[in-house]
């Protein structure tokens, strides 16, 4: 947001707030402070940290990682890759030119072991017989970029389209060619999670391959992924930092004075939540996409253009959310690192089902296998949409259980896999819905969008959020909230499993500890609760209420009998 009136600069240059102190707000901070004609600035963070959804932990005896987990496309033309390059956050491997120039299309790789709802070991062939036919098929979604006219709006439109006549053609028996259908629909899923977005067809097919996709294998941070952003803090002077700082309202295209400067007038306000009237010569936005969807009719004043306003409206956001298992045993091989679930009465060609109670974690796409650290075992599930929302409502308890169960089924002795995995399944820690990750690749276009160059145009000289089109999918969207934090304690399984519940504290961008919040009841007609099929007297922190979400920070009512 640009200056817009007269009025001179201080005499240290330009007066400028930087809101958000996110990886793209620090990116900012650090370019204006490398500046030769270096302004006065100020980052106004929401929170008690720095670095966004970029937040590592030290739990299960290493590094897990909260928010951001992977450099996708590390190579020299992802400034992220850069960044953590030129800091000595990488290793040799990673940094190998072997690795920079391995082209991987922007598609998640195979997985280590596929296994079918009912305990089956899936062929692994035949898994990468349908991940070629399925990202064959995602590749070819580009040619319709910057289209005028498309044969179908949206991706999953085409998906379905295509996988259907595809599957005309097949000429295997009836159960080979479901379980052909099951798999494709996994993989689905998966590009559910990495477009951050409940359904394929709500993500429009025009400018779905403006994604810029680079060379090199995904890699992670050995040490964590804070660690990019903590480097960045500390290249910044010691005064440009300001937490727990939330900005209420941006008043812009106005003339403001404060007493300090007399005779200087400022294009721009910045109010804060407490009571704090900050004047700037320039503001930068860097606040989560999902924050400023929700605040959009009140956070500036006056309201945004409408050109602006409807370019945040249509950018699409969704919902992610990672699962921590932690297992005394490991019931994989040593060298797994992907373990895939393929529903087996599932396919790409139904439309979506509604989200049940007994259901939602069917669209889970499987787990990654975290590095071992001593006799530490832990699984990293993933999981979109309205599943991954209502999976928010559920007690740890809950979640745990479920999962149990799917993993215990899933693993089961088959004529395939031989020996059983479920009697050395041990789940000690569950972290569900206290870990949330919003987003998946840069904002989508929701169908009837037109595109980032559009909105681009229109957005002008308003950052939204992002470092670039390049860089890594997993930095861009935002939290839109996160759910109470719930106390540990342990819970008897059968069979003598024990699960010992272990929580983060809950860091809302917005509204603090929602636990802490007074409660609102169950909400009527098209509220939260009705919109997830939700039995009345569910409840929702009321300041997060108050922004209009479904699903985020819900809970069960209490028992006051």
């Amino acid at each position: 947001m640009e200056s817009r009136g007269g009025g001179a600069e201080a005499s240290g240059g330009p007066r400028v707030l930087v809101v958000g102190g996110g990886i793209a707000g620090l990116g900012a901070a650090q370019r204006l402070c490398r500046h030769p004609a270096s302004p006065h600035l100020r980052v106004l963070e929401a929170t008690a940290r720095a670095g966004g959804r970029i937040r590592s932990e030290r739990s299960f005896g290493g590094v897990v990682e909260v928010g951001a987990h992977w450099i996708h496309g590390p190579s020299q033309g992802n400034p992220v890759f850069q960044l953590a390059a030129r800091y000595g956050l990488l290793g040799e491997r990673e940094l190998s030119e072997e690795n920079q120039l391995l082209e991987t299309g922007g598609h998640v790789g195979l997985p280590s072991v596929c296994y079918s709802s009912s305990g089956a070991c899936v062929s692994l062939q035949l898994v990468a017989e349908m991940a070629s036919l399925f990202y064959g098929l995602i590749d070819q979604t580009r040619e319709f970029l910057h289209s005028t006219k498309t044969p179908v709006p949206s991706v999953g439109d085409f998906l379905k389209r295509e996988i259907g006549q595809l599957a005309a053609g097949w000429t295997e028996d009836e159960d080979t060619r479901k379980l052909k259908l099951a798999i494709l629909n996994t993989f689905l899923n998966v590009e559910c999670c990495v477009s951050g977005t409940h359904s394929m067809d709500l993500v429009a097919l025009a400018p779905f391959g403006e994604y810029t996709v680079l060379p090199g294998l995904d890699c992670t941070f050995a040490g964590g992924y804070q660690g990019l952003t903590d480097h960045l803090v500390a290249s910044l002077p010691k005064d440009v930092m300001v937490f727990n700082k939330p900005v209420k309202t941006v008043h812009w295209a106005g003339a403001f004075q404060e007493a300090a400067s007399p005779g200087e007038t400022f294009p721009v306000l910045v109010e804060c939540e407490d009571g704090d009237r900050l004047p700037a010569h320039h503001v930068i936005i860097t606040v989560p996409l999902g924050f400023l969807k929700e605040r959009l009719d009140t956070f500036f004043v006056p309201p945004l253009p409408p050109d602006k306003a409807e370019a945040v409206k249509k950018m699409g956001f969704g919902t992610n959310n990672k699962i921590f298992l932690e297992f005394e045993e490991p019931f994989w091989e040593p060298a797994c690192q992907h373990i895939q679930l393929v529903w087996e009465d599932s396919s790409p060609l139904q439309d979506a089902a509604p989200v049940l109670p007994d259901t939602w974690y069917r669209k889970l796409i499987g787990f990654l296998v975290l590095p071992p650290c001593g006799s530490v075992h832990v699984l990293c599930g993933f999981i979109a949409g309205l599943e991954s929302e209502f999976m928010e409502t559920l007690s740890d308890e809950e979640v745990l259980t479920s999962l149990t169960h799917v993993l215990r089924k899933a693993t089961a002795a088959g004529p395939v896999c031989g020996g059983g995995h479920a009697p050395h399944v041990l789940l000690h820690h569950a972290r569900s819905p206290a870990l949330r990750l919003a987003g998946g690749r840069p904002p989508r276009w929701a169908v009837g969008a037109t595109g980032a160059a559009a909105m681009a145009q229109a957005l002008g000289g308003f950052p939204v959020r992002g470092v670039t089109a390049a860089a890594p999918s997993v930095l861009t969207g935002a939290y839109r909230g996160w759910p109470e934090p719930r106390g540990p304690g342990p819970e008897a399984r059968p069979g003598g499993a024990t699960a010992r519940i272990k929580l983060l504290k809950c860091p809302c961008v917005r509204c603090g500890l929602c636990s802490q919040a007074p409660t609102l009841p169950w909400r009527g007609e098209g509220g939260v609760g009705r919109h997830l099929g939700l039995p009345r007297g569910w409840q929702v922190p009321s300041r997060c209420a108050s922004a209009g979400t479904r699903g985020f920070g819900m809970r069960k009512p209490v028992d006051t009998s």
